[in-house]
């Protein structure tokens, strides 16, 4: 988990690319797919950036899930 934490700083300060050239709402259902209750209109682009990163890291289904469900609870 806390590489996780670790993955999710770098890529926020280096964020670029894919996850800027998405939408909005595209990124937002991503989110959405992992904690599927949350208000993720709310969210800033920080925010999106970090959970989105999570996302993408090579953790196994269920540690993403975790970490998106508690950052955005």
């Amino acid at each position: 988990m806390k590489r996780t934490i670790a993955t999710a700083l770098v890529a926020v300060a280096a964020l670029t690319g894919a996850a800027n050239a998405m939408t909005s709402d595209a990124r937002l259902a991503q989110i959405q797919a992992y904690a599927p209750n949350a208000d993720v209109q709310s969210l800033t682009n920080a925010e999106i950036g970090t959970l989105l990163s999570v996302i993408h890291s090579g953790d196994t289904e269920s540690e993403k899930r975790g970490f998106v469900q508690a950052f955005v609870n």
